[in-house]
């Protein structure tokens, strides 16, 4: 595995240094026996423009299939309960023709004066239904019995308690100064990204609650060799072309 793909996964209780990294390695190797075979899921986490979403299609080239919980979070809004909850919380004036206005909803429970509990009540109204989704769309991929892997992209994965579904959740990292150049090249400003940022969990805490890391800062085929090499790790069929 390559310096910058690193495995995170953290054991706990009183442990004799002089036999640390053997019992981890050896715990590590038991994990990875008992999962060969079985169909992996793999979280994604990471800061705003940290490239997520290049890790994911890089999954995808190896064999892996994707969910993404923002696409069914659009979907969710068209389901005519969500829609009816919606209204009665913010009126009316929140559909046009027909379909939840996302730009306006977005205006009232993003704003920076707009109180906390804008926010929690909307995600109160749609994260059990997405997670709904993600847990139905987990079983089809499970019941083909073909898939190695599954990639869960979920910004807010650790706020709406989706980690429960992975196995493995990569930290995809990235400085900040690269972050603020991509969300640049999005049209956002700094105190944009920064913004969107706030709403999520803290980059410190994705870090820690991760299993392995993706060092996202370098070319995207040092990206690329990041990610087979983790798939090596978890002893996953396939390669890049």
């Amino acid at each position: 595995m390559s310096k910058s793909a690193t495995t995170g996964a953290k054991q706990s209780g009183l442990i004799d240094p002089t036999n640390e990294l053997e019992m981890t390695e050896s715990r590590m190797d038991d994990r990875l026996t008992e999962s060969a075979g079985k169909m992996l899921i793999i979280g994604l986490a990471g800061g705003v423009a940290s490239g997520k979403s290049f890790v994911a299609n890089c999954f995808r080239e190896l064999g892996a299939e994707h969910i993404d919980a923002d696409e069914i979070g659009h979907r969710v809004l068209d389901q005519s309960n969500i829609q009816e909850q919606i209204v009665t919380r913010w009126g009316g004036g929140i559909i046009d023709q027909g379909k939840i206005n996302r730009r306006q909803l977005a205006k009232i429970v993003f704003a920076a004066d707009a109180p906390a509990d804008e926010l929690t009540k909307l995600e109160q109204i749609t994260h059990p239904a997405i997670g709904e989704h993600v847990e139905r769309q987990l079983q089809q991929f499970k019941q083909q019995g073909n898939v190695p892997a599954v990639v869960l992209d979920a910004p807010v994965m650790f706020r709406a308690g989706w980690d429960v579904f992975c196995d493995r959740i990569v930290f995809v990292d990235a400085p900040l100064s690269i972050r603020q150049k991509r969300a640049g090249e999005r049209g956002w400003s700094e105190d944009e990204l920064l913004r969107r940022e706030s709403f999520q969990t803290p980059i410190e805490e994705k870090r820690r609650r991760a299993t392995d890391m993706i060092d996202n800062s370098g070319t995207q085929s040092e990206t690329k060799q990041q990610v087979q090499d983790l798939w090596n790790a978890w002893r996953l069929p396939g390669k890049f072309e």
